[in-house]
């Protein structure tokens, strides 16, 4: 079997949950990091591999996948435990709908090619854009507080999609500084997953170069 190659950066919430899927998993992988910073992933090689010069891509059975969620998708079906999504129709569709409420309301509007556009042809201050992406981190994450459980994940006793989605977006909430008084049952779910070990080997102070 040809060696799975995860191209990750160590800040990038997308890729972090990557790192967690596939540390659940059991799959062992070469990361290879792409310098969002540095701007890696507008080189004609990197966009060779990922046309849209994103990360996380993943190298496997064969394969280069891209877009977190349609990864870790893979993931699940090529190894299905532990499951990350219901086998119940009704169940999966409640589980993709808040992992998307991060991965495709909150995250990209945190996103650094979102922040320099907002930084450089709109002219808004470093206070202005922190103050933009506070207000979505916000919606987005209040919507799930209104849904987390009382105790236990998102899974219940095990992980699944939603938190694997949470612990990096929480992670982005504090980067920038978002208070987090109103979500009691984020912060205590976070703080529970991040003593996983699957969590703690992920994390961007983990396997930051």
């Amino acid at each position: 079997m040809s060696e799975v190659v995860l191209y990750d950066y160590w800040r990038s919430s997308a890729a972090y949950r990557v790192r967690i899927a596939l540390n659940l998993k059991g799959v062992a992988y070469l990361a290879v990091t792409v310098d969002l910073a540095g701007g890696d992933q507008l080189t004609a090689d990197y966009h060779a591999k990922n046309p849209l010069g994103l990360i996380p891509l993943l190298e496997i059975d064969g394969h280069r996948l891209s877009q977190s969620l349609a990864i870790i998708d893979y993931l699940d079906a090529k190894y299905p435990e532990p499951a990350l999504v219901s086998a119940d129709p009704a169940e999966r569709s409640v589980t993709l709908a808040q992992a998307l409420t991060i991965a495709a309301e909150v995250h990209p509007l945190q996103n650094l090619r979102v922040l320099k556009y907002l930084r450089g042809p709109m002219g808004q201050s470093d206070e202005a854009v922190a103050a933009f992406v506070r207000n979505w981190q916000g919606i987005g994450l209040a919507a799930l507080e209104l849904q987390a459980p009382e105790s236990g994940f998102f899974g219940g006793t095990t992980p699944n999609l939603t938190d694997v989605c949470l612990v990096p977006q929480m992670y982005g909430a504090r980067r920038f500084e978002l208070p987090l008084e109103a979500l009691p049952r984020l912060v205590r779910i976070d703080a529970a997953l991040r003593e996983l070990p699957a969590f703690a080997a992920a994390a961007p102070e983990a396997v930051k170069p």
